[in-house]
C-alpha cells in the first residue's frame, strides 16, 4: 500500500543514466526552445566540472542519435515531430502506461512523468515526444479531453489523521489518499466508493472523498454492490422513482380493452426460469379454420405505462438494462413496473404488444401482423415442467405445447438452413445458502424448452425489424433501432483456422457467409463432448464480431437474419422499449425521429449492456473463487485457457473455475510469449504450453478481494 510520507533529504551522487535521463526529460519538457549546453547546465543545477562534461558529452550522444537537433550552431533543441493524437490512455499499476490512438495504429508508451495523472479509459491528446535511437516511440499527455473514471471501490485503510482507499482493481500505481474530515463516517475495513476530486501535480497519490459507504468488506450484500459501483453501475433504486412508480394506477379501462385486439379467450401461457418474477413474453396457441395455426408472441406493453421523458423513463434509460449477478438481479424499472404491472403474471389480465402469426404444419409463415392486445395467461409454466411435458407427453396443455415444440425445430432448422450460427453454450450456476455462500457448482445448458421460446422470441424481433426496415426500393426507411451483427474479423478466423488444426478439425475461413458459417456449426457438432469443446468455441466466440444497437441496419450474421431488433423485453432493456415507441408512432403514421439522436441512445445501450456484462462476469469469477477458497491444496484435471505475458490461466475441467500459473513459477526454463500460436515456449529445452494443453494443478491462493485464483502445476 501506498503511504505519504515526508520525503528524506538525501546528498545521493547522481548517476551517468540518471543525467542522461534528467537531460531527456528536459528537452521532452521544453520541446519548442533552443538551449545551449550552459543554459541546460544552470536550469538542470549541475554544478560540477565533471558534470559539465558529461553534459557535453550526453549533447553529443543525443545529437548523433537524432534526439535533439542544431539548429544555430551551439544551440540545441527537442528533434520534436510536433505529431499530436488523440485516443484512449491505458494505466498500468505497473507503470507502463500506454496511449491507444484513435486511428488504431500502434500503441504509444507514456512514462509516468508524462501522464498528467491521467486515469484509465481517459480520452486524453498526446504530443509525440522526440524518439532515442533503438527506443520505443514515447507519448506525453497535453490535455485530458473526458474523463472516463473518476470513482473508485476498495477497502478503507482509516489511519489516526487521515484515510487510504485500498483498490480492488489495481488500475492505479497508488491508493488513493482521503483527508479525515472526506470520510463520510467510514471507518477502517469497510468498503467504499470513492471519488477523486483533486491530483496534484507533485503529489503521488490522489485525493478523493467518499461518496458512499457499502459495507463491511467480505460481506455477501457488500462485496455484490461493490462489483456494481467498480464498474459504475447503480446498486440501488432511487426512492423516489418507487414512489411515481407506486401511484401508476393498476386498472385496465375498458376504454382501453376496446383499442385493443382481446386475446383472453384464447389459451396463453408463459415459460420462464423458476426464479423469475419478471414475465415480459408469453405465448398464444390456437388453430383456425383453415387448418393453421395462429401463435401469437405477446410482449409487456411497457411504454403503456412509462411516459417517454417521465423520471422512470429517465432512469431507465440511463441504466439501460436489467443486470444479473449470481445472486440477485438488479432491475432497469421499478419493482412494482417489472415484477407487478407489468408482469405477465397467470390468471390476471394484462396489456401487451404482440405479434401474431399464421403457420401451416411446415412452419411456414403464411401471414404476421403486429397490434396491441389484451391477454389473460392460463397457465404460469417454469422451463422444467415444460422440458418435463415435451419429454413425456404428459401434462397440462400438452397437446399445445408439443406443437409449439414441433413449430420451433422447424423453425430453428430453416434458420440453420439458410446460415445460422449454432452457439449453445453452457452458463455456470451457483447454488448458495442464505448468506451467499457458494456451496456447489453446476451448469445450465439450453434444452426443447430453452430453445421453444428462443425461437419465437427470435421470429417477432425479426418481424418488427422488416416491418420497418424492408421498404420499397424507392423509398426509404424510416430511423429504427435494430440489432446488429457484423462478419467474423478474417484475422482472427485465421488464427482459429490454424489453432483448431493442431486438433485435427478444419474450418472454411473465406466464401460465402453461408458457407462460412455453415462450417463453422460443423466445427462446434465435431468438438461437442470432446474435452477440448469449450476451449474452442471460446475461441470460435472470440473470432466474431459483438452485435450491438444501431441505426444502421447491416443485418445479423450470427442469426443470419437481414433484419433484425430487439422488441421482446421491454421489462429488462431499454432499446426495446424504443423499438416500441417507434412502432407506436410510425403505425400512427408519424414521421421518421433524428437518425443522430437515436444513434447515441443505441451507442449508450451497447456501452451498458457490455458493462453490465462485465458486472456478471465479475461476480462469477468472485464466487468462483469464494467457492475455491476453502479447497487449498487440492488437485483438479484442468485444461489451459488462457496464455499471456505474464502466466498460464488454466480452467477446472470439473467446475470451470479458472486460475493463474504466474510465469515466475514455471522456473525450469525462461519462457516466451508466442502470441501468434498461442504458446508459452521455453529458451533452453523448448517446451511449450499451448492453449487446450491438458494439465494437474494445485489450487495454490485465493484471493478474493482481486477476485484471482493462483494454480501450481503438478508435475506428473
Amino acid at each position: 500500500m501506498s503511504k505519504n510520507k515526508a520525503p528524506h533529504k538525501t546528498d545521493k551522487r547522481k548517476t551517468k543514466t540518471d543525467i542522461v535521463n534528467s537531460v531527456v526529460n528536459f528537452f521532452n519538457r521544453n520541446s519548442t526552445e533552443s538551449f545551449s549546453p550552459k543554459q541546460i547546465t544552470e536550469k538542470l543545477g549541475f554544478k560540477k566540472p565533471a558534470e559539465k562534461q558529461l553534459i557535453n558529452n550526453i549533447l553529443y550522444n543525443l545529437l548523433e542519435d537524432d534526439f535533439i537537433v542544431e539548429p544555430v550552431r551551439g544551440k540545441y533543441k527537442s528533434n520534436n515531430r510536433g505529431l499530436f493524437l488523440e485516443g484512449t490512455f491505458e494505466r498500468r499499476s505497473n507503470g507502463k502506461n500506454f496511449f491507444k490512438p484513435d486511428d488504431e495504429s500502434n500503441n504509444i508508451f507514456i512514462a509516468e512523468r508524462n501522464s498528467a495523472h491521467a486515469m484509465n479509459g481517459d480520452r486524453v491528446k498526446i504530443q509525440i515526444l522526440a524518439k532515442r535511437k533503438g527506443r520505443d516511440t514515447e507519448g506525453e499527455v497535453l490535455e485530458i479531453l473526458e474523463r472516463k473514471q473518476t470513482t473508485f471501490v476498495g477497502t478503507l485503510d482509516v489511519q489516526k489523521q487521515f484515510a487510504f482507499l485500498v483498490m480492488d482493481s489495481k488500475i492505479l500505481a497508488n491508493d488513493i489518499f482521503i483527508p479525515k474530515d472526506k470520510l463520510n463516517g467510514g471507518k477502517d475495513g469497510d468498503k467504499a466508493l470513492v471519488e477523486i476530486v483533486e491530483w496534484p501535480q507533485k503529489a503521488k497519490n490522489p485525493i478523493g472523498k467518499v461518496l458512499d459507504i457499502l459495507g463491511q468488506a467480505g460481506e455477501n450484500n457488500t462485496e455484490m454492490n461493490a462489483i456494481l459501483a467498480e464498474f459504475g453501475l447503480p446498486y440501488k433504486y432511487p426512492e423516489k422513482i418507487e414512489a411515481f412508480a407506486n401511484k401508476i394506477p393498476d386498472e385496465i379501462t375498458p376504454e382501453e380493452i376496446a383499442k385493443r385486439e382481446d386475446f383472453r379467450n384464447t389459451l396463453t401461457f408463459t415459460i420462464d426460469p423458476r426464479d423469475a418474477k419478471d414475465f415480459d413474453d408469453a405465448l398464444s396457441i390456437k388453430q383456425i379454420k383453415n387448418g393453421r395455426w395462429e401463435v401469437g408472441v405477446h410482449i409487456a406493453d411497457v411504454t403503456h405505462y412509462v411516459q417517454e421523458g417521465d423520471i422512470i423513463d429517465k432512469e431507465g434509460e440511463s441504466r439501460a438494462t436489467s443486470i444479473y449477478l449470481v445472486d440477485r438481479t438488479i432491475p432497469m424499472l421499478p419493482e412494482r413496473l417489472s415484477n407487478g404491472l407489468c408482469s405477465l403474471r397467470p390468471h390476471e389480465d394484462k396489456l401487451c404488444y404482440s405479434a401474431i402469426f399464421e403457420l401451416d404444419d411446415d412452419a411456414n409463415i403464411k401471414k404476421s401482423r403486429i397490434a396491441r392486445t389484451v391477454i389473460h395467461s392460463d397457465r404460469r409454466f417454469t422451463y422444467e415442467e415444460a422440458q418435463d411435458i415435451i419429454e413425456t407427453g404428459e401434462g397440462d396443455y400438452k397437446d399445445e405445447i408439443l406443437k409449439l415444440n414441433d413449430l420451433a425445430k422447424k423453425l430453428r432448422g430453416k434458420r440453420f438452413d439458410n446460415g445460422a450460427i449454432a452457439f449453445d453454450r453452457h452458463e455456470v450456476r451457483f447454488e448458495i445458502d442464505e448468506k451467499g455462500k457458494p456451496i456447489s457448482v453446476y451448469f445450465k445448458y439450453a434444452k426443447d424448452s430453452n430453445k421453444l421460446i428462443e425461437e419465437f422470441m427470435l421470429l417477432a424481433n425479426r418481424t418488427v425489424a422488416e416491418f420497418i426496415g424492408n421498404v420499397p426500393k424507392n423509398k426509404n426507411a424510416k430511423t429504427f433501432v435494430y440489432r446488429i451483427h457484423d462478419l467474423p474479423n478474417a484475422e482472427k478466423m485465421e488464427n482459429l483456422s490454424e489453432f483448431i488444426r493442431r486438433f485435427g478439425y478444419k474450418i472454411k475461413v473465406d466464401g460465402s457467409k453461408t458457407n462460412v458459417s455453415k462450417s463453422i456449426n460443423h466445427l462446434l457438432d465435431e468438438v461437442s463432448g470432446k474435452p477440448e469443446e469449450n476451449l474452442i468455441s471460446t475461441i470460435a466466440i472470440r473470432a466474431m464480431a459483438k452485435a450491438i444497437y444501431s441505426t444502421v441496419n447491416i443485418g445479423h450474421y450470427g442469426l443470419a437474419f437481414e433484419y433484425y431488433t430487439h422488441f421482446t423485453s421491454p421489462i429488462r432493456r431499454y432499446p426495446d422499449m424504443m423499438v416500441h415507441r417507434l412502432l407506436t408512432r410510425y403505425m400512427d403514421g408519424g414521421r421518421s425521429v433524428s437518425k443522430q439522436l437515436y444513434e447515441s441512445k443505441c451507442e449508450h445501450s451497447s456501452e451498458m449492456e457490455q458493462l453490465a456484462a462485465n458486472a456478471e462476469r465479475a461476480s462469477i469469477k468472485y464466487k468462483q473463487v469464494e467457492y475455491m477458497s476453502d479447497k487449498l491444496g487440492q488437485v483438479f484435471d484442468a485444461v489451459i485457457s488462457g496464455i499471456t505475458e505474464w502466466g498460464l490461466y488454466a480452467e477446472i475441467n470439473e467446475n470451470k473455475c479458472e486460475g493463474m500459473i504466474p510465469i515466475r513459477d514455471l522456473d525450469d526454463d525462461f519462457y516466451e510469449f508466442d502470441e501468434k500460436n498461442y504458446c508459452l515456449r521455453g529458451r533452453r529445452n523448448k517446451r511449450t504450453y499451448s492453449l487446450g494443453d491438458p494439465l494437474k494443478i494445485k489450487v495454490a491462493r485465493a484471493n478474493l478481494e482481486r477476485k484471482q485464483l493462483d494454480f501450481a502445476l503438478v508435475e506428473e
